[in-house]
């Protein structure tokens, strides 16, 4: 252990290797899925240069990489370590290294956070796709990578959007640009605007590494598509009593392209989000709410906004009357938070704890599905609630992807009662023998995915010993070993 720690100490600077046992803790925090190993120590890399030396010398002492990119806590068990591992901890290459406002894009380090990104774009008019309140100090770069879904379901285009171009170091040590990126010399002397993801040749290079939990390459930076921020916005809200009646609004507006932010979520993750760390505030929320809410927002730019507005809103009341159903400018039973709530989707949540974590460690259930499938997972789940015999309600949100042709479901419970973690894990293969797709399959679920797609398996083990033959890139996770 102690020459370990000596070799990496001479590949890096002092203190860039930690191997205090106070320090390691912080990569146990919320753990819970699939530990088993603990992290040796973790190194701080600063420079590509610095992570390819990392790279090359785990291969030598064949020991793991675990990276890091997001400061805690971890909900899926991603960066938990199978074995006694090395922790990349990627916090301190954090440069906002480009702000390209006639591109429209941004390039990162993959320790650039959204609590850092966010207000960088908004001096500069634009914004970035963000998930749903996610933590100021989760890594952008590692967001998109894993695809998570962005409340603009009009702006996702494709499962990977808004990643276009990155510079990975595979498992053998080796760096290799994706897209527009690819051409030969540095990047101070390459013309090209990086924005351009396909390739080089007939390949998509960039999506091996997407979703892959850091088991096929270590990102160094990423060039991500930015929109332009709004001049205006407007929220509107539909109050949902029945789930089959879900999807048919959003369906229809975002065909039509009138909303840029379109989601929906259950009243008791809305109450969540809305009381605070109050548990008389949330149990009055809850009781004021709707079972769903769907969130609607407007948005007028820079040339005639308010012009803009006005016929996005004649357009927005003709499909609610249309379909026979109420839209409302503020949350039903709670005048003048609907203002409140869209500005906090346009920012990283502040708050410790994050609002998941209010009644203790949570357990996350997500997955995609078609919009025709929506209203019967959600009743199902409810079901399966039941009888793991769970009390009262558990969170629920849905996102349109993909311009609405897909649905991004997810549902998430918080406490130490034994039925959750029941729940927690019967649930995911009741879910998948009834439709529900896995597309980031973390710990047990990967079992559930793989078991039947031996053809998939070869295919991505073969990939696996191309870009990294030793197996020392977060070993497994996914299919791998």
């Amino acid at each position: 252990m102690q020459s370990l720690i000596e070799r990496f100490t001479d590949l890096l600077e002092d203190g860039k290797v930690s191997a205090s046992p106070l320090g390691l803790n912080v990569y146990k925090q919320g753990l819970r899925h699939d530990g088993g190993g603990r992290p040796l120590l973790a190194v701080f890399p600063e420079t590509k240069a610095e992570v390819q030396a990392i790279v090359r010398l785990a291969n030598e002492k064949r020991m793991p990489l675990v990276p890091v990119s997001s400061g805690p806590p971890r909900f899926h068990g991603g960066t938990a370590c199978k074995t006694d591992s090395v922790i990349v901890d990627f916090s301190r290459m954090n440069r906002i290294l480009r702000i390209d406002p006639d591109n429209r894009s941004v390039m990162l380090e993959p320790g650039a956070t959204f609590g850092a990104v966010i207000p960088a774009l908004k001096a500069q008019g634009l914004r970035i796709s963000t998930p749903l309140l996610p933590r100021a100090n989760k890594s952008v770069v590692a967001c998109h990578l894993e695809r998570e879904p962005g409340t603009i379901p009009k702006y996702h285009y494709d499962h990977l959007d808004p990643l276009l171009t990155l510079e990975v170091v595979y498992g053998t040590g080796d760096d290799f640009r994706t897209g527009s990126a690819s051409g030969p010399g540095s990047l101070e002397t390459l013309k090209a605007d990086k924005v351009n993801p396909w390739g080089p040749g007939s390949l998509d290079y960039y999506r091996f590494v997407s979703a892959a939990q850091g088991s096929m390459g270590l990102v160094t930076w990423a060039v991500l598509k930015t929109e332009v921020l709004p001049v205006i916005k407007r929220p509107y809200f539909i109050p949902v009593t029945d789930p089959g009646r879900l999807t048919a609004p959003m369906n229809e507006l975002l065909r039509r392209r009138i909303v840029d932010e379109c989601l929906a979520l259950n009243r008791h993750t809305l109450a969540a989000i809305l009381a605070g760390d109050d548990a008389r505030e949330f149990a009055r929320l809850q009781a004021a709410l709707p079972p769903w809410t769907i969130l609607l927002a407007i948005s007028g730019y820079q040339r005639r906004p308010e012009e803009r507005v006005r016929v996005q809103e004649k357009h927005l009341f003709d499909v609610g009357d249309r379909l026979g159903i109420a839209i409302e400018p503020d949350l039903p039973g709670l005048r003048a938070r609907g203002a409140e709530l869209l500005e906090s989707l346009e920012n990283p949540w502040p708050e410790t704890p994050h609002w998941k974590l209010r009644s203790g460690d949570s357990h996350d259930i997500f997955f995609l599905c078609p919009m025709s499938k929506v209203a019967s997972l959600i009743l199902l789940m409810q079901e399966l609630a039941r009888d793991a015999g769970v009390n009262g309600e558990i969170g629920g949100y849905i996102q349109p992807v993909t311009q609405g042709r897909g649905c991004h479901c997810e549902f998430h419970f918080s406490g130490a009662d034994p039925a959750l973690a029941r729940l927690s894990a019967e649930a995911p293969e009741a879910l998948m023998n009834h439709g529900a797709f896995f597309s980031r399959p973390y710990g047990a679920w990967a079992d559930l995915v793989y078991r039947d797609y031996a053809e998939g398996v070869a295919a991505l083990r073969e990939l696996k010993r191309i870009f990294d033959p030793n197996n020392i890139l977060n070993p497994g996770k996914l299919c791998f070993e």
